[in-house]
Parts: C-alpha cells; structure tokens; sequence
C-alpha cells in the first residue's frame, strides 16, 4: 500500500489562515508568556533563573522576527517607505534581540532582570503597533489570497522545523 500525503498535517488544526491570523496567534502566546515572566522575574534570586527566561524568550522571538521580516513585511516594504517606516520595523526586532542578548551577557541579577524587563516591554510595544497598524494595512493592501499564501509558506517552514 502506498500513502500520498496530501496537504500538512497541521490542516487538520489550522486550516488555511491568513498570515496575519498566524502572527496574531504568535502574539496572544507571546503576551502569555510576557505576563509569566513579568510576574515571575522580581522574586528571582539567581542569575541563572533570570538568564533561563530569556533564552525562551530569545529562542521563540527569533524566529518570529524572521518570520516577520520575510514572509511579511517585504510584500509591505513598498507601503512603509511611503509612510517612513521600513526601517523602523527591522530596526525593533534587532534592538529586541540585542536586548535579550544583553541580559544573557548580563553579570548581575539586577542588570538582568532589567534587560529583560526592557526588552520584554519594548516587545510589547512593538507587538502593539504591528497589530494596530502593521496587521490592518495588510489585510487592505494584500490580497486575501496572499495573505493565505503567506500562511501557507509559514505552515511549511513550521514543518520543516518540526522535521529537524
């Protein structure tokens, strides 16, 4: 008997979604996440634990960011050069990464848990405005199909992931 995979086997959980619903999913995860480690980093007494947090949030961002800046914002970037934005968008990831890389390079727990605590609220507010104007203008200027594309290629990169 020979199988014939058809489709992903996320289709099943996922269906087809926008990229922008994909991105909007990673966000509410990611403000879970933010909510746990703003409640859970005063009451830190070790580097290590401080350290431990970021490297999640490190870990999850990356990709995220990446996710954002290729299958996302370049369809886009014709839109943020007419508003002076492109740049700006690419410029918070990087600073949100350095950040958190700051906190791992960090040599006291006080040092780290502000960093964190930075980047995290710098995350938020970078979160904020892609989904108060980044998100919408997407799905003005894009078409629907597109934007399912765009999910799609997501689905597959989250595949390929999985398979490694």
């Amino acid at each position: 008997m020979v199988l014939i995979r058809v489709g992903s086997p996320f289709d099943h959980y996922f269906g087809i979604m926008k990229i922008t619903d994909v991105l909007r999913a990673e966000h509410a995860v990611f403000h879970n996440l933010f909510d746990h480690i703003e409640a859970a980093v005063p009451g830190l007494k070790g580097l290590a634990e401080v350290k431990a947090l970021a490297t999640v949030v490190q870990k999850l961002h990356g990709p995220h960011a990446r996710t954002e800046d290729s299958l996302f914002m370049e369809p886009l970037e014709h839109c943020f050069d007419q508003i002076g934005q492109n740049e700006t968008f690419h410029e918070e990831h990087r600073k949100i990464e350095a950040a958190l890389a700051g906190a791992l390079q960090a040599k006291t727990v006080k040092d780290a848990k502000r960093i964190l605590l930075g980047a995290i609220a710098a995350s938020r507010d970078h979160f904020d405005k892609e989904e108060r104007i980044v998100f919408p203008l997407a799905e003005r200027v894009l078409k629907a199909k597109t934007l399912s594309e765009l999910g799609q290629a997501w689905l597959r990169r989250r595949e390929m992931a999985a398979d490694r």
